[in-house]
């Protein structure tokens, strides 16, 4: 009785997760026009702001499609901003959700591959899918989010 009350817990539990982690399906790849329009819009979100930082945009596998960084910098911020885009788009969720998790003491996620537990990588989106993602890096982690959001035009 108590294997079978074991196992009926454990089939709701995963259902439940699985459910509530439906996250959206890969779409077709940013081209580099894209790309591009989306770091200007950062760009200018940081420059309206007084913040020096970079940011990458990523197609939907993680790889590099374009980068910026502006005058002045730091220079870890440059490959920060890749690792936040990278990590937005493969795993479908902004890098703020990671944070979150381990947070509340999901330590688990800090193990996985590729996680940047810092606000400041958002997935782009088209048609409800992901196509990429882009990250930025140099302010502070709400900040970095919030030029990210302004590039996809995102409030």
């Amino acid at each position: 009785m108590r294997s079978i009350l074991i196992g009926v817990a454990f089939a709701a539990l995963t259902t439940g997760a699985s459910a509530q982690d439906k996250r959206p399906d890969y779409g077709t790849a940013i081209n580099a026009a894209g790309a591009k329009q989306i770091a200007v819009g950062t760009l200018a979100e940081c420059r309206k702001n007084g913040w020096n930082v970079a940011v990458a945009v990523v197609d939907n596998h993680g790889f590099l499609v374009y980068f910026e960084r502006m005058d002045n910098t730091q220079t870890a911020s440059m490959d920060i901003a890749i690792g936040k885009a990278r990590a937005a788009a493969t795993y479908r969720r902004t890098t703020r959700v990671c944070m979150e998790a381990i947070n509340k003491g999901g330590i688990a996620t800090a193990t996985l591959p590729g996680v940047f537990a810092s606000p400041g990588g958002v997935p782009i989106m088209a048609d409800s899918k992901v196509t990429g993602g882009v990250g930025v890096s140099g302010a502070t982690g709400d900040q970095d989010e919030q030029c990210a959001k302004a590039g996809l035009g995102i409030t």
